[in-house]
C-alpha cells in the first residue's frame, strides 16, 4: 500500500493506477458494487499467491419474476470457484482464508488475451552504472488458462511483448507504443525513488485493457531478471546482470 501511494504522490502518474485500498467489509463491498469484478491480494506476496478474483453479477431469479434479478457472488483462488447467494455469506469464507492477514483491494481490469488466455506485462527498471534509471526490459507474461494470476511462478507462459501486440497493433505503432511503457516503467521508478532511496531497481506489472490503456497492478522491488533470460534477445538478460552487478545486487543462478 506504501508504494501505491508513493507511485500516487506523482500526478502524471495517477491515471494509470488502479483505485486501491485496504480490504475491510465495507472497502470490498463498495468497490465491488461499483466496477463489478475486483482482485484482492496480499499486502506482502510474492509470485501471485494468495491473490484472488472476486466479481458481482446478476442472476434472473425466474420466469415468472423475469424483471426481478438478483446478485450473484463468487470468488475464485487458484483454480478453485466458490459462489454465494449474499455478500455477507462470501466475506465470511474470504476471511477465513485469507486468515486475517492484511489485504489490499484493487479495481479489476479486463486484461487482453492471447490465443485466448489472459495476459499483463513486467516492466524492468534498472539503475545504470551512472546511477540514471532506464528501462532494461520489457516482457509478457500469459496466464495459465485455468488460474487467474499470470506469474512465470504460478504456471504463466513467458512471451514477447512484440507477439503480444500483434493482434492489437500495427507493426508500425508497435515500436512507439512499447517506447511508450519504458517511459511509464522509468517515471514509476523515479516516484519510487523519491520515497525509497535504497531501491536500485522495479518491476512494474502492466495490465492492457482493452482500449490499450496501460494499468499499474503493482510494484516488485526485488524482480526476478531471469524470466528475461526466455527471449530470443540474450542481450536483454546480460545487461539486466551488468547494471545489477554495478549496484552489488547479488547474481545468482535461476
Amino acid at each position: 500500500m506504501r508504494k501505491t501511494k508513493a507511485v500516487e504522490a506523482k500526478a502524471s502518474l495517477r491515471q494509470y493506477v488502479p483505485t486501491t485500498k485496504r480490504m475491510t467489509h465495507d472497502t470490498l463491498k463498495q468497490m465491488l458494487a461499483q466496477h463489478k469484478m475486483i482482485y484482492i491480494k496480499p499486502d506482502i506476496g510474492m509470485f501471485g499467491n494468495g491473490v484472488i478474483r472476486v466479481e458481482q453479477t446478476e442472476a434472473v431469479a425466474g420466469k415468472e419474476k423475469e424483471n426481478i434479478v438478483e446478485p450473484l457472488y463468487r470468488y475464485q483462488s487458484g483454480v478453485k470457484v466458490r459462489k454465494f447467494k449474499t455478500f455477507d455469506e462470501m466475506y465470511t469464507s474470504i476471511i477465513k482464508l485469507t486468515k486475517n492477514r492484511p489485504y489490499l483491494t484493487q479495481k479489476g481490469i479486463h486484461l487482453l488475451k492471447h490465443k485466448g488466455n489472459r495476459f499483463d506485462l513486467r516492466v524492468m527498471v534498472q539503475q545504470t552504472p551512472t546511477r540514471a534509471w532506464e528501462t532494461t526490459g520489457v516482457i509478457g507474461r500469459v496466464a495459465h488458462p485455468s488460474k487467474i494470476v499470470t506469474n512465470f511462478h504460478n504456471g504463466g507462459t513467458l512471451k514477447s511483448v512484440e507477439t503480444l501486440l500483434r493482434s492489437y497493433l500495427p507493426i508500425s505503432q508497435r515500436k512507439g507504443y512499447v517506447r511508450k511503457l519504458q517511459g511509464l516503467g522509468q517515471q514509476v521508478a523515479q516516484a519510487i525513488h523519491a520515497r525509497y532511496k535504497g531501491v536500485k531497481e522495479i518491476g512494474v506489472d502492466v495490465a492492457l485493457d482493452h482500449e490499450l490503456h496501460p494499468w499499474i497492478l503493482e510494484v516488485n522491488t526485488s524482480p526476478d531478471p531471469y524470466i528475461f533470460q526466455r527471449l530470443s534477445d540474450k542481450s536483454i538478460f546480460y545487461k539486466m546482470r551488468r547494471y545489477a552487478r554495478a549496484y552489488n545486487r547479488p547474481v545468482k543462478k535461476s
